[in-house]
């Protein structure tokens, strides 16, 4: 009740605000259309007069506009009519840095938008490739890793910090030359019915909530080069909460839905309901307090996987600050899927490294805590998936008699696939306790020979009306180190 209110207030006041807001043609100021004019300083005036003069739309009408980095402000918003489209430029010289590069910047400012049914372009491919040639005569300093351009020398589409009131809609994001849209400590958000199409590049996220509050993403189809919408903690004192992720598909060479890495503050009171995840390389869910944060009250119902590499990836790890992390009050519900033989997203221009994987497939559920840091109180009920299945004894087979040879690398950067081979193809559970499994329905399509579920110290927990499909099965369940744990 508390969360439907939140969202309520954020969309009775973005709708107050834009009442009697007045509108302005950007051919008023002088914008130009064709792609050819560079209009970044008449699009920034245009936006700072309509805010000193009380706020209104700035309406792009048919055609191209090609600008370079500017700044939304208070009470603006920005409208593309279809047909029209906001180009970023091909110089990377145009864009302006503060914490990051971006396109489009907000900082500290309210009522702000982005509307209609045209598009911004961020040109990203060709923007990184010229930032490449930039290092390469030296005008550019950057680290060069893996043959591209570290995030920071790249710009983003959208960096929005600190800002409220915040409403985009029915907009479409293509092509950054990195992230598309960061989000990082803002209020009372509405991001609905949003295209994405971010795969021209590395690092292209589709939607990344750095420590917001107050925040509706619906609607959204979301095709991204990394993760789809993914949630961060960088400030050790915030968090991302109040949070509704709904009515969403998303398909992305990296994970469909993710908390963290950063996860330095915390996550709580978010509800994921709804959602379409499909031809998506690593996890369909992914949650990961690995930074000395925590993650509480989560909500998850209603979610469709289809062909994913993994489900579920639940993860607490040590790598930055003091303190201990925290997983608890997990609830998912309500989730079907399959996990195929083949790579998911083998179709992307930029796919995620083959050479991360194991040799076998992973399980489809995974829980990994580590031992100062038990993940606790996750309920999953209703849950169907098909895995692939297939496993073969010979690639670096752990015997369940030695589960000690699975390390714990709590350091490491957390992905559903670090673990490399695992003894079970349903479900693996390390380091957790107090977790209720009901309605699960596991189908192992080939021969495998390793368990459906694999339970390394877990405590105080239930199954109940579990379904195994695996051919020559003998023992659902094998547990090590687990203690309290009911079989119904």
């Amino acid at each position: 009740m508390k969360f439907k209110k939140y969202i309520l207030i954020a969309l009775l006041l973005i709708e107050c605000a834009t009442a009697g807001a007045k509108d302005y043609k950007a051919s008023f100021f002088g914008i130009q259309p064709g792609g050819q004019v560079l209009n970044t300083k008449s699009i920034q005036f245009a936006i700072d007069h309509i805010s000193a003069s009380g706020g209104g739309r700035l309406i792009f009408e048919t055609g191209k506009y090609l600008s370079g980095s500017i700044y939304l402000k208070s009470g603006v918003t920005l409208h593309l009519e279809e047909g029209a489209t906001l180009l970023g430029s091909l110089n990377p010289m145009d864009y302006d840095k503060k914490i990051w590069m971006a396109f489009i910047f907000a900082y500290n400012q309210q009522n702000i938008g982005i509307t209609g049914k045209g598009t911004i372009d961020g040109q990203g491919k060709y923007v990184a490739r010229n930032v490449v040639e930039m290092i390469e005569k030296g005008l550019i300093k950057d680290s060069y890793k893996y043959g591209r351009p570290s995030e920071g020398s790249r710009p983003m589409m959208l960096n929005f910090r600190e800002c409220k009131d915040i409403f985009v809609q029915g907009i479409t994001f293509r092509n950054s030359a990195c992230w598309n849209q960061t989000y990082d400590q803002c209020k009372n958000l509405v991001i609905d019915s949003v295209i994405v199409d971010n795969v021209a590049y590395w690092n292209e996220d589709g939607v990344d909530l750095v420590d917001c509050e107050d925040v509706r993403v619906t609607n959204c189809y979301i095709d991204a080069a990394d993760d789809g919408i993914c949630l961060k903690s960088h400030d050790a004192t915030k968090a991302c909460k109040n949070i509704l992720i709904s009515n969403n598909k998303i398909r992305t060479s990296a994970n469909g839905i993710k908390f963290g890495t950063a996860s330095r503050g915390g996550f709580s009171n978010i509800r994921i309901l709804n959602n379409v995840v499909f031809d998506t390389y690593r996890s369909a869910i992914a949650l990961e307090a690995v930074d000395c944060g925590y993650i509480e009250n989560i909500e998850i119902d209603g979610l469709v996987s289809q062909n994913t590499g993994n489900l579920i990836f639940l993860r607490t790890g040590k790598r930055w600050g003091e303190g201990k992390s925290r997983m608890e009050n997990i609830r998912i519900r309500n989730v079907t899927a399959d996990i195929p033989a083949a790579k998911p997203d083998a179709a992307y221009g930029y796919e995620g490294p083959e050479e991360d994987q194991p040799r076998n497939l992973s399980p489809g559920i995974m829980i990994m805590g580590i031992p100062e840091a038990m993940i606790s109180g996750v309920i999953l009920e209703n849950i169907t998936f098909r895995h692939a299945g297939g496993g073969n004894i010979h690639y670096a087979n752990v015997p369940l008699q030695q589960l000690n040879l699975i390390p714990e690398i709590p350091a490491k950067y957390p992905d559903f696939s670090m673990f490399k081979e695992l003894p079970a193809w349903g479900i693996f559970v390390r380091h957790a306790k107090n977790l209720q499994f009901s309605g699960i329905s596991m189908e192992c399509e080939k021969n495998d020979f390793r368990m459906p579920i694999v339970l390394d110290n877990v405590q105080q927990s239930q199954f109940k009306t579990l379904k195994i499909k695996q051919e020559g099965l003998k023992k659902e369940i094998y547990q090590n180190r687990s203690k309290g744990i009911t079989l119904l």
